[in-house]
């Protein structure tokens, strides 16, 4: 299955993000991508998080939703794309994955959990958790796809969580706040999740300057497939359930357990 990661710059403008979105989509699918994942936020993104977010809030069924569908359909390419989702009568939003299969329908929804109040950053101000009892895992052509989320990356008991429903590959949009070090800690990362889970990773990132860039697709050994540094584009590759099937086979770390994983609630959960 092909499989791609869309690096965009980002920015405040949400038209001119979805044309972006359209214009990489059509080139993806001309490369015969089945899957494109673009970033967190991408449908807005500033450097300074403000109540500019509210206001670009929108509904899931606002004008940016409809076009990725009408694109998905256009284009017979399944979308995930990260957006600011509006949360009636309320001062916070949604920070939100909508995943789009390529008959232009809602396949799943992902609002994201771990908040990234942390490196001095305080998302939580403007931004609400989802629930812990919502969907993770879905379906795409032939393999299982897990749903993250930048910050959740950091923990590793999520993605094991998914494993556990059965995730074999795990789709990672992210807007990953630049810093010391920051850059290191996010190909590391996504590397150890793949590697400790034995599954694949795209991580779709956004560009500089507001971001680090950094997009990349990781195989179930920690392999790097495809990888994008600062530029705006796609980063294509091929996850095969042959090589999954391999590495389970070869490294079957999952079945050695001897440790579950229980979800944490809180109140809200």
């Amino acid at each position: 299955m092909r499989v791609a990661a869309g690096q965009v710059s980002g920015g405040s403008d949400k038209a001119a993000n979805l044309a972006t979105i359209r214009s990489m989509t059509t080139e993806a699918a001309g490369l015969g991508v089945e899957l494109i994942v673009f970033p967190e936020q991408a449908m807005f993104k500033q450097a300074v998080r403000d109540r500019h977010y509210l206001a670009a809030a929108e509904d899931l069924d606002g004008p940016f939703a409809t076009g990725v569908r009408t694109l998905a359909r256009e284009q017979h390419v399944a979308v995930v794309v990260g957006m600011v989702e509006r949360i009636p009568d309320a001062e916070q939003t949604y920070n939100t994955l909508l995943v789009v299969g390529p008959d232009g329908e809602d396949l799943a929804l992902y609002r994201k959990i771990h908040l990234y109040d942390a490196f001095g950053g305080s998302e939580s101000d403007m931004t609400r958790p989802g629930r812990l009892d919502q969907s993770f895992v879905v379906g795409i052509g032939d393999l299982q796809f897990g749903l993250m989320t930048c910050y959740d990356l950091r923990f590793p008991e999520m993605a094991r969580v998914l494993v556990d429903q059965g995730a074999e590959a795990i789709l990672l949009p992210t807007a990953w706040t630049p810093g010391p070090r920051k850059e290191d800690h996010w190909v590391t990362l996504v590397r150890a999740r793949a590697i400790e889970n034995t599954v694949f990773f795209v991580g779709a990132g956004i560009a500089p300057p507001i971001c680090p860039g950094g997009s990349l697709i990781v195989d179930p050994m920690g392999v790097v497939l495809a990888e994008l540094g600062e530029q705006v584009g796609l980063a294509v590759a091929d996850l095969s359930r042959e090589r999954f099937e391999a590495v389970r086979k070869h490294n079957p770390s999952l079945q050695h357990r001897r440790f579950g994983v229980v979800p944490y609630f809180q109140e809200g959960d």
